[in-house]
């Protein structure tokens, strides 16, 4: 059914010259999907529903546990921080103050310096989490200091639209604010709007539907 290999191969090459990490999105799908995909040589995987996501990445053989990132790119719920810690690399989905604050207090509690992304809502969408740029900009000295966390980069998710001015404006957008923060990594674009996203400098993209439908 998923056939990952030869969709990454194509992938890729509608991609080239651009080398993006490529998150395959498993949320919707079986340990099977990840097996697969890691057989096809990916090693980030993205989750979003914390409970569902544990079972499975713990039902993964030995080997792709430990040589696999799992990266979780749902909204993070702040009774869910302690799971998300424990069975997360990356937490893209940091929205707030407050939640970055939750993650360090759990981080400080497990001895583990958790890497997060700060979620940016810059098209201001309503049904979206996010700091609006005005946020990001006043709480981010105060959340680079919290301990135990690693503010590796930007995360945003562009709203449903073909039309590709507009991505490319909001993706450039994140892409300054990226780059004025002194930030390494930017993770945007999705099956949807990955072309567009990895032309601005999408360093990782999170890929679901194009590698498994």
């Amino acid at each position: 059914m998923y056939q990952v290999k030869e969709k990454l191969l194509k992938l890729q090459e509608e991609i080239a010259p651009y080398t993006p990490n490529i998150i395959a999105v498993t949320k919707y799908f079986g340990a099977d999907g990840i097996v697969e995909a890691y057989q096809a040589g990916l090693r980030n995987f993205g989750e979003s529903r914390i409970p569902e996501s544990i079972n499975k990445i713990n039902s993964l053989p030995q080997e792709i546990r430990e040589n696999s990132q799992f990266h979780l790119i749902g909204h993070l719920q702040t009774n869910k921080v302690k799971k998300a810690v424990e069975n997360f690399d990356f937490i893209h989905s940091v929205d707030s103050k407050e939640l970055a604050k939750k993650i360090s207090e759990e981080a400080c509690r497990q001895g583990k310096v958790q890497k997060i992304f700060l979620q940016v809502n810059n098209a201001c969408e309503v049904q979206k989490f996010g700091f609006s740029k005005e946020e990001l900009y006043r709480d981010f000295d105060e959340i680079t200091t919290m301990k135990n966390l690693e503010v590796v980069g930007l995360m945003n998710i562009a709203p449903l639209t073909e039309d590709k001015e507009t991505l490319k404006a909001l993706f450039d957008e994140i892409r300054l604010i990226q780059k004025d923060l002194g930030l390494r990594e930017l993770s945007m674009g999705m099956s949807n709007d990955y072309k567009e996203a990895v032309k601005t400098g999408a360093t990782y993209i999170r890929i679901g539907r194009k590698l498994f439908s």
